[in-house]
């Protein structure tokens, strides 16, 4: 190769793809004990059968190790030139089958994936290409050619975490681009990435903390993939839903035709005509996974106007126990009106047995309550007026469980300020009063 007189860098790259069965590989993660021994592996086979080569005016090759940045300085790569990057792919004569090629990329990467997709010839397409909050600016709104879209390879899946506007443009795309698109958190902001936890960073990244903070939300996608790799027995779940309010009411766990899939590298892979938008709820760091459960309660309010409070809710599962979750129900508790909330956990607390559900308001707001039903006899309703809960029915996503919880106590259903009570399985109930008419 004759090198132009003129200075410039070509990196060239040298990917090789190595179909899995030839080697004896898995492409499959390792469990979770032997991962070292995995990692181990990987570092070799990236060693071994991948090369980065920087070609220069003053080298015919030289290898840049990954993770070695000393390499750079040693094969002279010089930062204020123009950098070219070439990229082999495979010949049709190793006999590699397209549906087996998994591209992934992140922000303006997922875009050029689905270029490249687009641009094969023939009738085989790409196996699959995923799409880690693909980028924004120009490209949202333009035709699907323009962009990553489900026509670019057999299966598109495509994870949005950073599509908050500002001044009318967001930093990941919004609109649907793939078979599957997931929306974790509603996908306009992620946990944890907040100016607020601008402490943490500065503790964690030192004078890059700002820049980590910015981009948090953005990179998350690519942490959203990895930890579906790091943790593979314990996936995060999506549901099909229209969009993030309706899936905080808890309306939207069902498992039903296909209405929810596995985020990251284990999808279930379904080609759809249309694409579909899963919400879920994750954690703000890894593991990401959390479960999601819809409560819906049937209120009595036994007073004339829409009672403003908060309530907690502690349960008791067969593995673990939740104390103390914080609920507080939009505009006020109205007469005869069922609610539906979403909660969710971060640890597996299997099966759902026993639900505590606490009136959480001051000891002050409990004497004032009382005080007012006293002083006013000539009051034609319930001389301790509250708050009648009959049942509790919840349904877990991750098992589609469904359970119905009655009151403990059947002989006063009523609950008070500062008041707390306790709800079991309702077949369970049901058999213990049949035991004590016997």
């Amino acid at each position: 190769m004759d090198i132009s007189p003129q200075c410039f860098s070509i990196l060239l790259v040298l990917c090789i793809f190595i179909q899995s069965s030839a080697h004896g590989q898995s492409l499959k993660p390792e469990p979770f004990g032997r991962r070292a021994q995995a990692v181990e592996t990987n570092k070799t086979l990236h060693e071994t059968k991948t090369r980065f080569l920087l070609f220069g005016e003053t080298n015919q090759g030289c290898q840049i190790r990954i993770h070695h940045l000393d390499t750079l300085q040693e094969c002279g790569f010089n930062s204020s030139l123009p950098l070219v990057m070439i990229i082999h792919g495979w010949s049709e004569s190793v006999q590699f089958s397209r549906s087996h090629v998994h591209l992934i990329g992140y922000s303006l990467g997922a875009h050029v994936s689905g270029f490249a997709g687009s641009s094969i010839g023939g009738t085989r397409k790409i196996g699959r290409i995923t799409g880690l909050d693909a980028a924004g600016p120009l490209f949202e709104g333009s035709s699907p050619s323009n962009r990553l879209s489900p026509d670019d390879a057999n299966f598109v899946d495509a994870i949005h975490t950073f599509t908050r506007e500002h001044m009318g443009l967001s930093v990941g795309i919004k609109q649907p681009i793939g078979h599957y698109d997931f929306y974790p958190n509603g996908g306009s902001f992620q946990p944890g990435c907040h100016f607020l936890e601008l402490y943490r960073h500065i503790a964690k990244h030192g004078l890059n903390a700002i820049t980590q903070t910015i981009k948090c939300s953005h990179e998350r996608s690519v942490h959203l993939f990895i930890d579906s790799l790091l943790h593979a027995s314990t996936q995060s779940v999506a549901y099909l839903c229209s969009d993030m309010d309706s899936f905080s009411q808890g309306l939207c766990l069902s498992c039903k035709k296909g209405r929810c899939n596995t985020l990251g590298y284990h999808v279930r892979q379904e080609p759809r005509s249309k694409s579909k938008r899963l919400f879920l709820v994750t954690r703000a760091q890894s593991p990401f996974k959390v479960y999601h459960y819809q409560f819906k309660i049937q209120f009595i309010n036994q007073t004339e106007t829409p009672i403003q409070t908060t309530f907690t809710v502690s349960l008791l599962g067969t593995k673990e126990k939740m104390q103390k979750i914080p609920i507080t129900l939009g505009k006020g508790i109205a007469r005869n009106k069922t609610y539906s909330f979403l909660i969710t956990l971060d640890v597996d607390i299997g099966e759902l047995i026993m639900i505590k559900f606490k009136w959480e308001s001051s000891a002050v707001w409990a004497n004032v309550w009382n005080t007012v039903q006293t002083i006013i006899p000539w009051s034609t309703g319930p001389r301790h007026p509250g708050l009648v809960l009959k049942t509790i029915r919840v349904k877990a996503g991750e098992t589609q469980q469904r359970t119905t919880f009655c009151s403990e106590n059947t002989d006063d259903l009523q609950l008070r300020p500062t008041q707390e009570k306790i709800f079991v399985k309702c077949e369970i109930k049901s058999k213990t009063s049949k035991r004590k008419i016997r």
